[in-house]
This record gives structure tokens, C-alpha cells and sequence, in this order.
């Protein structure tokens, strides 16, 4: 069976459990043809993600001219389903933040994708985030005889689900995937009753670099990690300010920030003004094997995210053995046990924040440990990369049968 994957852009060095996704697929059989609106991002570091880049298409690889050629095909083609797809990518325009001309970028991005999905044979496009990737779908399925599906993330999608017409997105698919138990809650939201059905969990995961990496003692010295991008949903900057009470406090810790983003320049002027220049640093991106040896360095991970979907790095961490501190949101409370495989605080509370680091700091490295086996054996049973995307497998399946 040949399916194609959308992503606005594929590959980035936060994606990778999209290309984890993507190759559990291929050794469950399926052929995947992956598909980029844009460019792959310009931070690959990971030898996979530059390797995906040269497996993947990119629909403006060309500038415009391969929607101009897209275009040209579907009206010398099939003039009747552009006209009608037209109309709906004007309809859907003016109902939407993004407006009508967007929306026609949206139409000959369509045509494109329906061209090489036709030459490709494929039949079935499976995207990745509810914002723009299946509205593209959408709109080549009503060119083509394409069906497609998507997977719902968050937290974007639910910031502005009536704008992204995020319930329509549903009407017209074969069927979504939600990460987590809370993204299908917030899906049943948007979605009319009679869509529930198709509507189903699958989660991300991690693979072998994590699942089968050999356990490691926890260490002894006062070191924590956070991994992510550099962006206001994933709080780096009050963890600073939990650092800097951890700081005036006489305690000794380092805190690596692997990662990198649009926050770093706010990130690094908090760190000079609190005084920390000799407690934090900051890595910029790195490769799966560095944040691998980030995460077994440290005595725990730290995610204070303000909103999220169901984060990929604390299934990592857990993975590795090591337990996580993060925040009672959206989906994380599903993967973090309080007590048993980590801490959760309130989102945005950085005292509570200082006290679950200071807790990891004093905590005996064996009952850290436990924890960490704790969180590994929940992460084996429900975010193995390979069962997850067998879910997936059963789903293109069915919908192939239908």
C-alpha cells in the first residue's frame, strides 16, 4: 500500500517523531511518499532528518512553478472540479483568519499535490497538524478522488479551532488521530456527534535510539536538562526565574537548555540579568544521539510548558530512565504519574516550579531511578513507535477496504 505524507515543512529538527512515525510505517510495509509544502528547515543536525530531506518533495521546491504547472493540469484535466474546488477555497476564505488569497495559495497547492499523488499512485494523503496541511487536503480531495487524514497535535489547533475550521477538517476526512486523550477530548469539541467514530488515539513515540539504549545510573551531580524549542508554550523563561531562586538560594545545579528558537535572545538576556551565566547554557539544536546524552547526564528532565500536546521529549527521557518535571497540561498528566515517574506542577507557577527542581536535586539517585523504570515501562507499553504506527496501519487499511 502507497500513502503520502503532508507537512508544511518537513523535515525539522523538531519533527522527529514524525520521521520515526514514518519509518515504523515502512517496516510495517507501506510505501510512503513524503510530501513538504516548504523547504526542510535550515537546523538539521540529525544525519536521518538530513537523509529525509533528500527523500522528500517539496511542492515549492520551484517557486511557483510547479502550483502554476498543478494548475494548468487540473484545468486541461478535470476543468469541472477546479471550478467547483475554487468556489469552496473562496467559501472557505472568507469564513477564516487567513483570508480568500490564502486560501487560493491553499488551491494550487491542492492542484500540486493531487498532480503528484496522481503520478505517483497514490490514493491516500495522511497529513501532520490541523492548521493549514489538511485544508491542502481538503481541497485536493475535492480535485481528485484522493482521501486523506490527519493528525491533531495541539496546541495550535486549539487556540483557534472555529478559524482553522477545524470541525470541517474533520467532516471531510477518512479519519484523525489525536496524540493523546485530551487532543481526542478537544477534537469531540469541534466535531459534529456523528464524526466521533473516526476520531481515534494514536500516539507518538520514540524508537529504538530510546527504547533500547542501555540503562545508565543516575548521576550524583546536581545537573538538570530541558529539551525544546525556544518558544513561549514551553516556558524556558520561567524556569529561568525558578533557576535564579534555586541560585539566591545557595544551591548548586547546572541546567542545560538544549534546543533553540525564537525565545533564545529573551532566554539569554534573563539568564546575564539573573546571574546565571555560570548555572545555565544553552546548546542551540542538536542531534537525537546529543539529546540522548543530555538527557542520561542529567539527574532529571524538565518541561514547565504552558500549553502543549503530549510532549515527545518526556516519552525520551522516561525512556532513558529518567524522571520528568513538567506541568498538569493538556495530555501530560496521561504519560506523568505524580510521584511515581515525576513531578507536576502548575503551569505558569514558578515557586512550585523551584521546589520540584530542589526535590530532584535532594532526592537519593536510586529513588530517582525507580522513578525513571517507572515512567520506561509506561512508555514502552504506550509510545513505542512501531505499535503506534501499526494503530495507523489498520486505519489506512480500513479505509482502503471501505
Amino acid at each position: 500500500m502507497k500513502i503520502a505524507y503532508l507537512i508544511n515543512r518537513y523535515p525539522k529538527a523538531s519533527h522527529s517523531f514524525i520521521r520515526r512515525e514514518i519509518r515504523a510505517l515502512e517496516e510495517h510495509g507501506l510505501e510512503v511518499v513524503r510530501v513538504s509544502v516548504r523547504a526542510p528547515a535550515d537546523d538539521l543536525v540529525d544525519a536521518r532528518d538530513v537523509e529525509e530531506a533528500r527523500r522528500t518533495h517539496v511542492l515549492l521546491a520551484r517557486g511557483g512553478v510547479e502550483l502554476l504547472t498543478g494548475v494548468l493540469h487540473a484545468l486541461v484535466t478535470r476543468p469541472a472540479r477546479l471550478v467547483r474546488a475554487l468556489f469552496s477555497a473562496l467559501a472557505q476564505g472568507r469564513r477564516s483568519d487567513r483570508g480568500a488569497l490564502v486560501h487560493l495559495v491553499y488551491l494550487a497547492e491542492a492542484c500540486a499535490l493531487a498532480r503528484l499523488c496522481r503520478r505517483a499512485g497514490v490514493q491516500h494523503v495522511h497529513a501532520h497538524f490541523g492548521t493549514n496541511p489538511p485544508a491542502v487536503c481538503r481541497l485536493a480531495a475535492e480535485l481528485s478522488d484522493l482521501e486523506y487524514s490527519f493528525t491533531v497535535h495541539g496546541p495550535e489547533e486549539f487556540d483557534r479551532p472555529a478559524a482553522l475550521k477545524l470541525g470541517e477538517k474533520i467532516a471531510g476526512a477518512s479519519f484523525v488521530a489525536a496524540v493523546s486523550e485530551f487532543s481526542r477530548s478537544q477534537l469531540f469539541r469541534w466535531a459534529e456527534h456523528r464524526h466521533w467514530g473516526k476520531i481515534h488515539v494514536v500516539h507518538c513515540g520514540v524508537d529504538e535510539l530510546f527504547l533500547g539504549a542501555e540503562v545508565t545510573p543516575v548521576p550524583a551531580a546536581p545537573r538538570l536538562v530541558c529539551v525544546g524549542r525556544l518558544c513561549e508554550q514551553k516556558g524556558q523563561l520561567l524556569l529561568v526565574e525558578a533557576a535564579a531562586e534555586l541560585a539566591r538560594a545557595g544551591h548548586a545545579f547546572e541546567l542545560v537548555l538544549a534546543g533553540d528558537g525564537e525565545l533564545r535572545g529573551p532566554i539569554e538576556a534573563a539568564i546575564a540579568r539573573h546571574g546565571l551565566g555560570a548555572h545555565v547554557r544553552i546548546t542551540g539544536w542538536v542531534s537525537n544521539e546529543r539529546v540522548r546524552a543530555e538527557i542520561l547526564a542529567a539527574r532529571a528532565l524538565v518541561l514547565p510548558s504552558f500549553a502543549e500536546g503530549l510532549p515527545v521529549v518526556l516519552m525520551e527521557a522516561l525512556a532513558l530512565g529518567r524522571p520528568v518535571v513538567s506541568t498538569f497540561v493538556a495530555g501530560i498528566p496521561e504519560l506523568v504519574v505524580p510521584g511515581r515517574s515525576g513531578w507536576l506542577v502548575p503551569a505558569g507557577d514558578a515557586r512550585a516550579l523551584a521546589a520540584a527542581l530542589r526535590a530532584v536535586l535532594a532526592a537519593e539517585p536510586a529513588a530517582l531511578a525507580d522513578m525513571g523504570r517507572a515512567g520506561a515501562e509506561r512508555v514502552r507499553a504506550a509510545h513505542d513507535a512501531r505499535l503506534e504506527a501499526k494503530k495507523l496501519v489498520g486505519l489506512f487499511q480500513e479505509r482502503r477496504v471501505a
